[in-house]
């Protein structure tokens, strides 16, 4: 009996050590295999980290475009940049290429620029077909829970572009409440464009009723990048937990640093404990947010937040350089993920979103380098003295009013 406790003892013991020994990269992917999130081999990705760089590289595929054009964006505003894309759309569309635009009907409505009706009936009669995504109507309530946050453009089967960027101006010049308005996509070749271009034609089926036939998917013709990608894809009601897990499991399993870069940290309960786990054991956690905000119940919340994080132990810089819109994340710099989804209730409890998790070294050392230069160059480390500055008496009254509420959620 003793004897078998003792093997039994030995067993456990070596497993245990066995799991540590792993990278995290490596258990994040047996993790996200039990899970059921699809993986896609044999993929290129180039780092687009501002709006001119994605929009110039982007219509710049566009316009070598031969088959189709799907495109699925919470948001097109109808200014400068959307009218030179629908531009090279109407003349892509008049050559026979199939276009089909889906936009988020919340999302159109609330912008500053919406898409008008006669914009609209200008760009179906040029053959482009482009359907709102629950469309608002009257009585309005059913705008109040899921929308479509997605930022998807497919080419041709071929290239996919996604992350935080929507269709408008102020990704180039700012916004006069915030100034510069920082963002970054990414743009991807090879297999993972197919599960990208799965999630358009289930979300075409949701607003028109049309089965899409598959399309033919290839790789890059020419890349010595083999990179390994995980696709996650929140669903409501399919997939809820999907992008909640994910971030988890990733955050559990880093061992030596985790990065973030995110606009609205309003943090699940989830999340906020794996991220205080792993500051418990030793994790170096690091955060950039933005000392301005679109939202002034977003930017008292996630002060909060952050203070929260700062007497654990984590560094957490605020960034003065206008605001930052981007959503990524880097773990041990062995992997990152990059997409949609916003570190708060709408995107984790509510929204269609959709992110990549590209395991790569390489195009991580690439996002640590974007976050280096950030803080760097446009951010002040926080302490209890400059939060103290930031949150006068009167704000944080504000910002616990509004912590309570977000408890609700």
């Amino acid at each position: 009996m003793t004897r078998r406790l003792f093997l039994f003892l030995l067993v456990y013991i070596s497993s245990l050590l066995s799991g540590y020994a792993q990278r995290a990269d490596e258990r994040t992917i047996s993790d996200y295999r039990q899970m059921g999130i699809p993986f896609y081999e044999g993929n290129e990705v180039k780092l687009l980290t501002t709006g001119p760089i994605k929009f110039q590289d982007m219509f710049a595929e566009i316009e070598k475009a031969r088959h189709f054009i799907h495109m699925d964006y919470f948001k097109f505003q109808e200014d400068s940049i959307c009218g030179v894309l629908f531009e090279i759309l109407k003349r892509k569309a008049h050559e026979g290429v199939k276009i089909r635009i889906i936009y988020d009907g919340f999302g159109n409505k609330c912008s500053d620029l919406p898409l008008s009706q006669d914009f609209l009936k200008e760009v179906r009669n040029a053959g482009i077909e482009i359907e709102a995504f629950d469309k608002f109507r009257f009585p309005w309530i059913n705008h109040v829970w899921h929308r479509d946050h997605h930022k998807i453009t497919i080419i041709d089967g071929s290239i996919c572009y996604t992350g935080g960027m929507n269709v408008a101006d102020y990704y180039l010049h700012g916004k006069p409440k915030v100034g510069e308005w920082r963002d970054m996509h990414i743009r991807l070749y090879g297999s993972i464009v197919e599960g990208y271009e799965q999630i358009f034609e289930r979300m075409w089926y949701v607003v028109t009723d049309e089965l899409l036939q598959p399309g033919t998917f290839k790789g890059p013709d020419k890349s010595n990048d083999k990179v390994l990608l995980a696709l996650t894809d929140r669903i409501p009601r399919l997939s809820p937990d999907m992008m909640r897990k994910a971030y988890c499991v990733a955050i559990n399993n880093a061992q030596h640093l985790i990065q973030i870069v995110n606009p609205y940290p309003c943090l699940s309960n989830p999340i906020r404990k794996a991220l205080n786990d792993a500051l418990a054991r030793g994790v170096k956690v690091q955060f950039i947010v933005s000392e301005k905000s679109d939202g002034q119940a977003n930017a008292d919340v996630t002060g909060l937040e952050m203070k929260k994080l700062m007497k654990r132990g984590a560094e957490i810089f605020y960034y003065q350089g206008g605001f930052h819109h981007s959503k990524f994340m880097m773990i041990d710099g062995l992997f990152c993920t990059v997409g949609t989804t916003n570190l708060d209730a709408r995107s984790l409890k509510f929204d269609y979103e959709v992110n990549s998790f590209i395991f790569s070294p390489k195009t991580t050392a690439e996002l640590q380098e974007v976050f280096r230069n950030d803080v760097e160059q446009h951010c002040y480390l926080l302490t209890p003295e400059t939060w103290k500055t930031l949150f006068p008496k009167g704000r944080l009254i504000r910002a616990r009013i509004y912590m309570s509420i977000k408890g609700l959620l």
